[in-house]
Parts: C-alpha cells; structure tokens; sequence
C-alpha cells in the first residue's frame, strides 16, 4: 500500500487501523431491521471523511454505509477492506458504478457468514470452551483465561489482517476489472446474488403458519400444506412483499411492525396462527 502524503483523500494504514478498531462494535448495536449497518457505518467513517470533501458526499456514502449488514463479525473487517478501496476509487474516478459498492457488499456477507459461523462459532469456540472448561473444573484459574485466550487471540489477529487484505484485493481487482471492462458483469452477478442471499434470508427468518384444516379426519389437510406444495415457503414470500410494498409507499416501519403484532395477537385468539 504505496500513498503519497500530498494527497490526503488516500487511505493509509493508519485510516484502516481506525476501521480495525472500530470494527468491533459490530454486535453493540445490532437491530432486527437493519442489523449491523450502524456499526458498520461507525466502522467506515474514517474512510469517508478521508475521500470525501463535501456534505452532499458524505450523505451519499452515508446512508450507503447504512443499509442491510450482517455477517460473522470477527472477519467483517475483509468487507470493510473491500468497502473502502471501492468508496476511494467512486471519490476519484466520476464514471464509478456506485451501485457495485452495495451489491459486492451485499454478495460477500452471506457466504462469509457461512464461513465464519462454522470456524468461529462451530469449532473454535467450541474448541477453546472444551479447554477451558476442563480446567475450571479442577480449579485452575487459567481455564477462564486459556478459553479467553483460544478464541480471541486468532479472531483479533485475523480481523486486523483481514483489513489490509481487503483493502488491497479491492484496489487490485478493482483496476483489473476496468481494465478488462468487467464491471458491468460483475454488477449484475454480484446483483444476483445479492438477491439470492436476501431470497434466503426470507425463506428463514419469516415464519408463517395457517393450521386451519380442510376436511375431517385422517383426510383432513391444513392451509399450510396446501401453500407449501403450491411454492414452498410462499407465505414467507408473501408478507415479504407485502412489507416491502408498504416500505416503498413509506408507511412507517413502526406501524407496519405494530399492525403485524397486532395481526398475531388476533390470529392467536381466534385460533389461526
């Protein structure tokens, strides 16, 4: 990472240390709406007041920064890498697609999450709590410090150097693709994507269930059945689009998450849901 000091809208090290340690607030904030987008917004201010001169800019990449995010938060710091060589290119160059900045984003953290749940979550927490645990049962002292330990100090080290890879595998792919005049392929597979993940995401956080049954006995069926072999999980589909229609026409998050309660509450009684 060669930067000359006459420029000051180049990222440093010193800005992706800022992004490193700020990094870690990813779970203090964390939202059923948007999830970690505050943070991750906390995260790459740094970056921005760095490239960016002006208000309108600054606005722009803001509510950029804001929107959906969530992954495994201890290898978020690649994104932000990634993020950051993007929004320091979009500064100097004015024919950048802005739009591949959200749909790299919004492509990564998905399998990333996967990536990270199963080594973070799966297997080294479990790894560094079998250690740990063992001792503390003997009275060992070093069982609650070795499990701090064994967990901590590869996820720290890997989000620090995450930061810097990500940073330079963006400068560098990003160079290579307006090089080759990729980037509108790219925007419209990470687009797909990024699709794909949110398509996921609906099918299972959303849970519907109709248990009102046609017929009588044995050869009774419920609504739930009969939708699920229509299109599986188009209940889940079907509010989606229900809240996103109302988010579109801003209908107030607030109401539209009263009046679904408000909806389960009576379904409840009457014996629908």
């Amino acid at each position: 990472m060669t930067k000359t000091s006459d420029n000051s809208t180049q990222i440093t090290k010193k800005d992706l240390r800022k992004v490193f340690w700020r990094s870690f607030q990813m779970e203090f904030s964390w939202h059923y709406e948007r999830q970690m987008n505050l943070a991750y917004a906390y995260a790459m201010i740094p970056i921005l007041k760095k490239v960016y001169k002006t208000k309108e800019q600054m606005s722009e990449s803001l509510k950029r920064s804001l929107e959906f995010f969530n992954t495994t938060p201890h290898i978020v710091t690649l994104i932000l890498g990634i993020n950051a060589a993007m929004e320091e290119e979009n500064a100097e160059d004015e024919n950048f697609d802005v739009s591949t900045i959200d749909s790299i984003k919004t492509s990564l953290m998905g399998p990333l999450a996967g990536i990270g749940d199963s080594f973070f979550w799966g297997t080294l927490r479990l790894i560094a709590t079998g250690i740990g645990t063992s001792l503390a049962l003997q009275g060992n002292i070093l069982g609650p410090i070795l499990f701090l330990l064994v967990f901590n100090v590869p996820h720290i080290l890997l989000r620090y150097f995450a930061t810097n890879w990500g940073y330079k595998l963006g400068t560098g792919f990003l160079k290579k693709i307006q090089e080759n005049g990729m980037m509108q392929s790219l925007t419209f597979g990470a687009a797909i994507i990024g699709l794909m993940v949110v398509g996921g995401m609906t099918a299972t956080l959303i849970d519907i269930n109709l248990p009102l049954k046609i017929g009588s006995g044995e050869n009774a069926v419920t609504l739930q059945s009969i939708f699920d072999d229509i299109v599986p999980n188009i209940l889940n589909l079907g509010v989606f689009g229900a809240v996103y229609y109302m988010l579109k026409k801003e209908v107030n998050a607030l109401v539209i998450i009263l009046g679904m309660a408000v909806v389960g509450i009576l379904g409840s009684l009457v014996g629908l849901f």
